[in-house]
């Protein structure tokens, strides 16, 4: 007898858009929903952000893949069915989703609320979930998530601008909490402008700090200024702005991919400064221990938030009226969309608009 997945015998029978090889190439494809069980929150996904780990797990570019995978872990939706002993929510609430949908709950990061430090940390797509099924993403037309890893959109926040929050701005908002880089009149470098960097820029300017954006682009100058209200810009290649800044800033936030040099924005740093990685770059940094020594600088990683402080960044955002700065488009534009995010040909981040353009073809 032929032995049924656990996939196969999900009840719920779901729309998506996956990736099947490392092509990368996503097409329509059927998928399986769990039954609501009794913690869990049904959603119909509206709006789905992309980002960029997006792109490189559809490729298998850190060659952790397995296939058919449904990326899309920047996701809101309204609730359509609740499980008996849900506590938090209400059929018609609007949620969002990121980047994860379980953990152990019971180690010292989940009991601290840093579940994104859980060693048994479950992703919202394409890992194992607790009952043998692989988890799929938000590219898709509903999901069933535990009520733990979902968080409430208040009603006056624009759902397809809010969906980067969950990826790109909770990447942000929580180092500069945890780092202590929110003091008003503190001076943050942010190096990056992209679907990360433009969201730390809104954040630590919403908190009152002084913001440097550090780019390779000297044309995004203005944008940063004038649009994002940032309070300099230096041209990282730039010798001169790059030695007038040394020793000015008490953090960066670094946020960019591709492989690039450590050691000249640590000089960027005051004694006791920190500088946070929040991405892994391609190949592996080397940093001279003196660098470090020669003012007591610290260099961090930090990855996405706990669900608190998930929840807490999406309040902030309400209060202080940050979204990310969106290109909403249709499902049938993701790959075109994938081919312009690999040479970060978007302002800031592609959202996909699934409520109205994801469509079953059965």
């Amino acid at each position: 007898m032929e032995m049924v997945s656990p996939e196969q015998e999900h009840p719920n029978k779901a729309f998506a858009w996956a990736a099947t090889d490392s092509s990368g190439v996503l097409s329509p494809f059927k998928i399986s929903r769990r039954k609501t069980g009794e913690k869990d929150v049904a959603l119909r996904v509206l709006y789905c952000g992309i980002c960029h780990s997006d792109l490189h797990k559809v490729k298998n570019e850190w060659g952790t893949t397995s296939y058919p995978i449904v990326p899309g872990y920047e996701v809101v939706g309204v609730v359509t069915e609740l499980g008996s002993k849900v506590e938090k929510f209400k059929v018609g609430d609007k949620v969002g989703v990121g980047c994860m949908v379980g953990s152990c709950q019971s180690c010292d990061s989940c009991a601290n609320n840093f579940e994104n430090y859980c060693p048994e940390l479950i992703l919202t797509y394409g890992e194992k979930y607790h009952d043998g099924t692989i988890t799929y993403g938000g590219y898709s037309d509903f999901m069933v998530v535990d009520e733990h890893f979902t968080v409430r959109i208040p009603d006056n926040l624009p759902l397809d601008g809010a969906a980067p929050l969950f990826c790109a701005g909770i990447t942000t908002y929580s180092p500069l909490r945890y780092f202590e880089l929110d003091k008003p009149g503190m001076h943050v470098g942010v190096v990056g402008l992209g679907g990360v960097g433009h969201l730390a820029v809104k954040f630590a300017k919403a908190m009152g700090v002084k913001v440097t954006v550090i780019s390779t682009s000297p044309n995004k100058e203005k944008e940063a200024i004038e649009h994002l209200h940032a309070d300099s810009f230096i041209v990282i290649h730039d010798q001169d702005q790059m030695q007038a800044a040394m020793g000015t800033m008490d953090g960066i936030i670094d946020t960019v991919f591709a492989a690039h040099p450590l050691l000249p924005l640590i000089g960027l740093l005051k004694s006791n400064g920190k500088l946070v990685m929040v991405t892994a770059p391609e190949k592996n940094i080397q940093i001279p221990a003196f660098s470090l020594l020669m003012g007591r600088k610290m260099v961090a990683g930090s990855r996405i938030g706990g669900m608190k402080e998930t929840q807490e960044m999406v309040d902030f955002a309400v209060k202080h009226n940050i979204t990310a700065d969106i290109e909403v488009i249709p499902v049938d534009y993701l790959n075109t969309a994938m081919e312009r995010l690999a040479k970060s040909d978007v302002k800031y981040r592609f959202v996909i608009d699934i409520g109205n353009t994801l469509k079953s073809t059965s």
